[in-house]
């Protein structure tokens, strides 16, 4: 049996406020490519399908799109509820949709309950694991007592464990949505430490034949049977180097054979720019990055106004920009930078930082003000230099 392992898909997410829907779609058509390229027999899909619990009608709309594709393309998908999908919402018409094709395991009882599939070797057992939060999920696995994710994962793997000791022996698949130990977060995942230590021990998984988790948007390898592939599209910048990918996993009549990687197109770049508008607006060196999604620190001298809007003259797709001073920011402690110093100049130094030297008549305005504010509370006080003045 031949399985392609695909997860993380956060139908619906924004990238800095950007739509991504569009280059969604493109990645998941990339992926019923490789389905029908492949030939394909299951899509194991461990969590996160949506970015929301309620997603809107146009992610629903995609994510319909890129599961018929990929049945169109011959391949069943086994798919679970991540931190990020409402178990309830995802699994409705879980039965219905089993008829089709799409078997979803997004409640504890089902965790246990097998998706059964036959190739010329018999057949292979899905059990897959939603996102089980501790504080939600330990009294109904029987264990009031858990506080960790470790425990609860291991709870439902009891169960797995139980039910296949009542089978003939089968080849299994486990689909899980958890940060195992070992692993290493990309910064665009949403914690899942609520409820007690988020991480669970590789451990956890012996004895199975292929582990395919969700949750962390890099391919990762944490064993030869237990892998992350990562998100189809970057999430942050911080995953700018990545290559995203999917897991092509070969099951012979003993077990696991082989894993194979297969990179995914890359739909947009990203690209951090570092210089002065001028400079990012006119240096060709720039050229490759008009079409990239594009962060912006600018090193002017003065923060510069309008700034995004003239970026996206040459970079459409520019969807963040900062300001760093060219002098950097000392690491000094506030009371120190202020020590000695009369309100006055305190105020009149913030505004300078966070929008320029304040006018004549505007410091004059600030002198009244901090002149009025002082002889309210403590008239002896005024023009006392900051950090004198009465509690």
């Amino acid at each position: 049996m031949r399985m392609l392992h695909t997860s993380d898909w956060h139908i619906g997410r924004t990238f800095h406020g950007v739509d991504l829907l569009a280059d969604q779609a493109h990645s998941l058509a990339a992926i019923a490519e490789l389905v029908a390229e492949e030939s394909i027999d299951v899509v194991v899909l461990p969590g996160d399908v949506y970015d929301r619990s309620i997603p809107s009608a146009d992610a629903i709309a995609v994510c319909n799109r890129g599961f018929e594709a990929i049945r169109a393309a011959g391949a069943q998908i086994v798919a679970t509820s991540g931190n990020h999908d409402s178990p309830t919402r995802l699994g409705a018409g879980a039965s219905f949709a089993a008829a089709g094709g799409l078997h979803l395991r997004t409640t504890i009882a089902d965790a246990n309950r097998p998706v059964l599939l036959a190739d010329e070797h018999g057949f292979v057992a899905f059990y897959g694991i939603p996102y089980l939060e501790p504080e939600i999920t330990r009294a109904e696995l029987g264990v009031p007592q858990a506080r960790s994710h470790a425990e609860i994962l291991a709870a439902a793997m009891d169960r797995i464990r139980v039910d296949l000791a009542g089978r003939d022996s089968l080849r299994t698949v486990v689909l899980a949505h958890a940060f195992v130990v070992g692993a290493q977060a990309t910064g665009s995942e949403r914690s899942i430490s609520v409820g007690g230590v988020e991480t669970v021990p590789l451990a956890a998984f012996a004895g199975i034949d292929y582990v395919a988790l969700g949750h962390l948007h890099s391919p990762q390898t944490l064993s030869e049977s237990v892998r992350y592939c990562g998100s189809p599209l970057p999430y942050s910048f911080a995953e700018s180097s990545h290559r995203k990918a999917v897991w092509i996993v070969e099951l012979d009549g003993s077990g696991l054979h082989s894993v194979r990687r297969r990179d995914l197109p890359l739909v947009r770049g990203l690209s951090t720019l570092t210089g002065t508008l001028d400079e990012l607006l006119t240096d060709a060196g720039h050229n490759a990055a008009e079409q990239h999604y594009v962060s912006a620190v600018l090193t002017d001298s003065a923060r510069p106004v309008d700034a995004m809007r003239k970026l996206r003259e040459r970079f459409p797709y520019a969807v963040h920009v900062e300001w760093a001073r060219p002098e950097g920011n000392p690491e000094l402690r506030y009371r120190e930078r202020v020590h000695g110093r009369h309100d006055t100049e305190v105020a009149r130094s913030f505004l300078t930082d966070v929008r320029g030297e304040p006018s004549a008549g505007e410091a004059a305005w600030l002198e009244r003000a901090l002149a009025a504010a002082v002889a309210e509370r403590d008239p002896v006080a005024v023009g006392a230099p900051a950090g004198e003045l009465s509690a």
